[in-house]
């Protein structure tokens, strides 16, 4: 199973993702932490940009054909960036999850100024950018308020998933 959790820099998507994961019995392929191990001073370019998504895909693709749940923790700020993961990776509807991470701007700018020591180097000024191209999810997802604490959402995530399919 691919759950591809996504949304805006500052949002809380690694935090859920790691909380998440446990639940689901999946490793978390982080586009910032892969971005920084293929490019310790990233420039942010598409080249690179396209570069750390086909790693990606190329590592949940060993990952699931060998029968482990993979977490995708990255933007994916358009949709068809979204749906191309369960299309190149040949997934039915079983196989598949969408999580949107939304909250309010005021906690988004509050957690990229207190971000100290991590993968992302997402600040203000990326976040007011990517809002301007982001696309709201439309396919059949799961939306949560990263307001709420991380261990709750992926609980919420997790019944949410196990309604619809049965978690391997």
């Amino acid at each position: 199973m691919i759950i591809i959790v996504c949304g805006l820099p500052g949002v809380g998507k690694t935090t859920l993702s790691e909380q998440l994961a446990p639940l689901v019995k999946a490793k978390v392929l982080s586009s910032d932490k892969i971005r920084k191990e293929l490019f310790p001073r990233p420039t942010y370019s598409r080249h690179e940009r396209r570069l750390v998504y086909e790693v990606m895909m190329i590592l949940a693709k060993y990952l699931t054909d060998s029968g482990i749940n993979c977490i995708l923790d990255a933007t994916f700020n358009r949709e068809d960036s979204r749906l191309q993961i369960k299309q190149k990776l040949n997934l039915d509807d079983n196989q598949f999850q969408i999580v949107e991470c939304v909250c309010s701007e005021d906690a988004i700018i509050s957690r990229l100024k207190s971000r100290r020591n991590d993968y992302s180097d997402a600040n203000v000024s990326t976040y007011r950018k990517m809002r301007k191209i982001y696309e709201p999810v439309k396919f059949d997802h799961i939306t949560v308020d990263t307001r709420i604490p991380a261990e709750i959402n992926a609980l919420h995530v997790f019944n949410e998933i196990s309604k619809k399919r049965t978690i391997p």
